[in-house]
């Protein structure tokens, strides 16, 4: 296969994960959380890398390429994790500790949590997250660019 070959499968991936994300969002009616957000950014950037190198020869924005990949599979990999307890995720998408407040600051606290949360699985197929999903996808576009890299002169 061709470095364009790589290059349009790449960009293709990127594009489809994100309009699914879109998707979810404007015909599901499933909001994003932060992090949620936080994922599309890359996906954005590899397409744009990925149409530029379409005319540009070389073997940087192949790699620029694979490094938006696997941005946004290390945001997706941070989420799965806030998502399934195994640490905490920022203060602004995640609850806090309701522990030893005042009515006042509990209800404080309340009044200022997100409406969606990253700390909730809002979606999932056979056991994974959307984040999850989103790691597994991106890892392999990374390696799509990998290959349109190693494919360029």
């Amino acid at each position: 296969m061709t470095r364009r070959v790589f290059v349009l499968a790449a960009t293709a991936g990127s594009f489809a994960l994100l309009a699914g994300a879109f998707a979810f969002q404007y015909i599901g009616g499933m909001a994003p959380c932060d992090m949620c957000l936080w994922q599309r950014w890359p996906h954005a950037a590899a397409i744009l890398i990925g149409i530029v190198s379409l005319a540009v020869p070389g073997r940087l924005l192949p790699f620029l390429g694979a490094l938006a990949a696997l941005s946004t599979a290390a945001i997706a990999a941070y989420h799965t994790g806030v998502e399934r307890g195994w640490w905490e995720g920022p203060t602004t998408c995640t609850s806090g500790p309701t522990g030893g407040l005042t009515p006042q600051e509990l209800l404080d606290q309340i009044m200022a949590a997100p409406l969606v949360r990253c700390d909730e699985v809002a979606w999932e197929m056979f056991g994974l997250s959307m984040a999850s999903w989103n790691m597994i996808a991106s890892l392999f576009l990374m390696l799509l660019w990998l290959a349109a890299m190693r494919q360029s002169r």
